[in-house]
């Protein structure tokens, strides 16, 4: 058995790996995101500056890995076995879990999703502990450690209100004193403020992370701790004095300050947040290393844990290893770049397509706000109102290109983020990074006026779903986790095995959704660019490019789902019908999205080109929007036909309409191809193929309906099905026609 545990071992180390991975890729967020959303610099750069700052943090770190050793059970009551069990749940609990929130590109908090998941494996096996106790004695409390559960909870309500807060405040009045146009206001301010800025940032970094690194001794701690005050002051004057030259010497100040917070947090992240990843499998390594010396005379369900109370001191090669993976996979990771995503996109200062919808509650706050705001401003001076616009003049803003928003922000994102979590750590309140970075920047962003009367429900709505989602985190890695040990206790090496085989599906199911999630969304990046360019040339290429890709995908995904629906019903094959209609539904809700970022582009080039191109415009919409109608009009009755259990199409009709499909599938592909690379020359020649394949479709309709009248042995249901494919493939080729002549005309110049 001893071998047996060694390799649960192992796999709880492999199964850190994948954690550090996910780990990384939803924490990311805590430190791209104000630098990615400013473009501070190259996106490269931005990586590097951060990777750098994991990898420092991660080999600085304190290795206090207590919380998944003593923090929320109480080793000295469970036997080896109980708690291996206990960490393999929560391991395999984790990463799905983290991947699952990734995927959707919605920041959670790795530390409550651990000690949540630690709560509920131990309450599973307190459970059975105290049901199986003959004595009676055993309580709750002698298993459980409830308090670290509770402090969490607490901490979540806190850090939200205090950052959200704080986040409004601050950048109001940041932004009351350079306004949107900053530049012209630097030539004293910016020396005040990037010295604030800056001290705030070192003093987040000692407070949160090197203070408690591996090489700090008891004397240096004191000697920060007693000299806090005279650090701060001295690190004020010098950064004050420092940016002033700075900017003397023409330096963007407030970058420095940006790339400054990023390597900031990005260490901080590493240091403390590393024991959310490994923390789990370094307890069961030791509880191991404690059983194999000194327990396998009495068997690991005899043997307790009392081991677990020590302090912890991890291995410099295991905070290696962590830190190579992290800064590897913050590098490579698409996920993590998902998340930010969300985060941008809940405080871009242009209003834009938003990714959540609205809601009751949303709608029900803009109303009452709205009016209150409203009730307020009719009793202000009408002088001390125009001097209130003039400084929040969203005319003059300065954004870099493709930015979601600018430098100022960004920096108040980062020192005010950083200033918040030192001091929570210095009170010992458990702040999250997550929420803390999070909450600043949806702050922030309703400060700089960037959540309008077009954007406020939308907004707000996908700050309800986050905050929702961290709560609902909690519920979640409880219940799974408890489900997950208990299964593991009653089912033994047979339901590890399962378990293992399940955790494994479930990620590669997952990266799969993921990758085809991210092609429908390819061309988001070209339409981010178009709605923060001003120059009216760069965007209406853009737009034309933009548009191209849209179409161009469009009829691919059309080409698939009609080569699937006709497959899946000549070979009933509903699974492939059930499928397509779904992807049908999802592509219908998505075709809102991209006629809105036509619109939206079309405003910001010249107002002739608009004018000409915008009948182009809305045809080219109309027709792939009628494209994906007329598949569900196919889709539906065959997926129906098969569902019943109905007659298959005969084979003889099957071959007749195999050999159109392939030259309609072969039209669809150099109608795509022209539109993709806007390659028009023959264009004349692919509306005369496309009227060919269009008579052929409508001969072999004629065909079935002499075939019903001529036989009264004709399945009609068979038959109907039928005639509906040949009748909307023949007008999927004259939506395909209106198309590409849309699609030339929008292009042309």
């Amino acid at each position: 058995m001893e071998i047996f545990y060694f390799g649960l071992i192992t796999f709880l180390f492999i199964l850190a790996t994948f954690d550090l991975v996910v780990g990384v890729s939803n924490d990311a967020v805590n430190f791209l995101n104000s630098a990615i959303g400013a473009k501070a610099t190259s996106f490269k750069t931005i990586i590097a500056i951060a990777a750098i700052g994991i990898l420092c943090g991660a080999l600085m770190s304190n290795g206090m890995m207590e919380i998944a050793r003593h923090g929320i059970f109480r080793p000295e009551q469970f036997y080896f076995n109980e708690l291996i069990y206990i960490f393999l749940a929560v391991m395999i609990t984790d990463i799905i879990l983290l991947d699952v929130f990734n995927s959707l590109g919605m920041p959670t908090s790795t530390t409550v999703s651990m000690v949540f998941e630690l709560l509920g494996g131990t309450f599973a096996l307190a459970m059975l502990k105290i049901i199986s106790d003959t004595t009676g004695s055993l309580a709750f409390a002698d298993l459980l450690n409830t308090e670290k559960a509770l402090s969490v909870i607490f901490g979540i309500f806190l850090s939200v209100g205090i950052a959200f807060f704080f986040g409004t405040l601050v950048q109001y009045i940041v932004r009351m004193i350079f306004t949107f146009n900053y530049k012209k206001r630097l030539k004293w301010g910016i020396g005040i403020f990037g010295g604030i800025a800056a001290t705030s940032i070192i003093y987040f970094m000692i407070i949160k992370g090197i203070k408690e690194a591996s090489f700090m001794t008891a004397e240096m701690k004191s000697l920060i701790r007693e000299y806090s005050g005279t650090i701060v002051f001295v690190c004020l004057i010098f950064f004050t004095i420092l940016m002033q030259v700075l900017y003397w010497r023409h330096v963007n100040v407030f970058k420095v300050i940006v790339l400054m917070g990023t390597f900031a947090l990005a260490l901080a992240f590493a240091g403390n947040d590393l024991v959310n990843f490994i923390g789990v499998p370094l307890a069961g390594f030791f509880a191991y290393l404690d059983f194999a010396a000194n327990g396998t005379s009495a068997g690991a369900d005899k043997f307790l844990m009392s081991s677990l109370n020590g302090p912890a001191q991890t291995p410099f090669i295991f905070l290696l290893i962590a830190g190579i993976i992290m800064a590897l996979s913050l590098t490579f990771s698409k996920k993590a770049q998902n998340v930010v995503k969300t985060s941008l996109d809940l405080s871009k200062q242009e209003a834009g397509d938003e990714m959540f919808g609205s809601s009751l509650l949303a709608r029900s706050l803009v109303r009452h706000t709205t009016n209150v705001s409203g009730g307020l401003l009719a009793i202000l001076p009408n002088n001390f109102k125009k001097w209130m616009d003039s400084r929040f003049n969203k005319e003059e803003v300065i954004l870099e290109k493709g930015a979601s928003f600018d430098l100022v922000r960004a920096s108040v994102n980062l020192m005010l983020a950083g200033l918040l979590i030192a001091l929570g750590t210095s009170l010992k309140l458990p702040l999250s990074t997550t929420y803390v970075t999070f909450m600043v920047a949806m702050g922030s962003s309703l400060a700089d006026r960037a959540w309008g009367r077009e954007s406020a429900v939308f907004r707000i709505t996908g700050v309800m779903s986050v905050i929702g989602g961290w709560f609902i985190t909690a519920g979640v890695a409880f219940i799974v986790c408890f489900a997950v040990t208990l299964g593991l206790c009653f089912g033994g090496i047979i339901a590890v095995v399962a378990m293992i085989g399940l955790a494994a599906l479930i990620l590669i199911r997952s990266n799969i959704r993921y990758r085809k999630k991210t092609k429908i969304k390819k061309s988001d990046e070209i339409f981010k660019t178009i709605v923060s360019s001003h120059d009216k040339e760069e965007v209406w290429n853009l737009l034309k490019k933009h548009s191209s890709e849209t179409l161009s995908g469009i009829i691919e995904f059309a080409k698939e789902a009609y080569t699937k629906t006709t497959t899946g019903f000549i070979h009933e094959d509903l699974r492939i019908l059930r499928k397509v209609n779904s992807e049908l539904n999802t592509h219908k809700e998505m075709l809102k999205k991209i006629r809105k970022q036509g619109l939206m582009a079309l405003r910001q080039i010249d107002k002739n080109i608009a004018l000409e191109k915008n009948t182009w415009f809305h045809l080219a919409n109309n027709s792939i929007e009628q494209m994906i109608y007329c598949m569900k009009r196919m889709n539906e009755p065959c997926k129906e036909h098969v569902d019943n259990n109905f007659n298959p199409l005969p084979g003889e009709y099957a071959d007749e309409f195999t050999v159109i499909r392939e030259f309609f599938e072969s039209l669809m592909e150099r109608i795509k191809y022209s539109i993709e690379n806007s390659d028009y020359k023959n264009y004349e020649q692919l509306f005369f193929t496309s009227h060919h394949v269009s008579e052929e479709f409508s001969r072999l309709r004629h065909k079935q309906i002499e075939r019903i009248q001529e036989s009264k042995n004709e399945d009609l249901n068979v038959s109907i099905v039928y005639i509906n494919i040949l009748q909307e493939s023949q007008e999927l080729v004259s939506i395909l026609r209106h198309l590409l002549r849309a699609s030339r005309k929008f292009q042309a110049d």
